[in-house]
């Protein structure tokens, strides 16, 4: 969809530091992380609910989920993950996406407060998108 951030994305006309590109999704981190490594995992379609997603699809899509979490907390040795969607409330893009939060016991997160974080340089990102890659594989 024209001006869609996420869809521009998924197309390779912006800039990301993509961790998987699939047929199910895209995975990328997200540029103002709760925490380091935190990727966003998005439909290739432009849709903007979980509720637009079509029935078939979401075995895939939520494979690719699962999949980005276990890579999440494999390849940055975090304790586990935070995974949330949010629909149209508080969806900064709309387009769905579904949130894959590294954490550790103690790093501070409750509830639904997210504090925002940020990458020291792109090399810093391109660390984390790699090393979540790795993961994958």
């Amino acid at each position: 969809m024209s001006g869609c951030v996420f869809c521009g994305i998924v197309a390779g006309e912006v800039p990301a530091f993509t961790v998987t590109d699939e047929p199910d999704g895209v995975a990328f981190l997200d540029t103002r992380p709760v925490f380091k490594g935190h990727v966003l995992v998005v439909p290739r379609t432009h849709l903007v609910t979980i509720a637009d997603l079509p029935a078939d699809t979401l075995p895939g899509y939520f494979r690719l989920v699962q999949r980005v979490a276990v890579a999440v907390q494999s390849g940055l040795g975090s304790g586990g993950t935070f995974v949330a969607m949010n629909n149209t409330v508080s969806q900064s893009v709309p387009h769905l996406h579904t949130h894959v939060v590294p954490r550790t016991k103690g790093d501070g997160l409750r509830g639904f407060f997210w504090p925002r974080t940020r990458y020291a340089d792109d090399a810093e990102a391109a660390g984390f998108a790699e090393r979540i890659s790795a993961a994958l594989a």
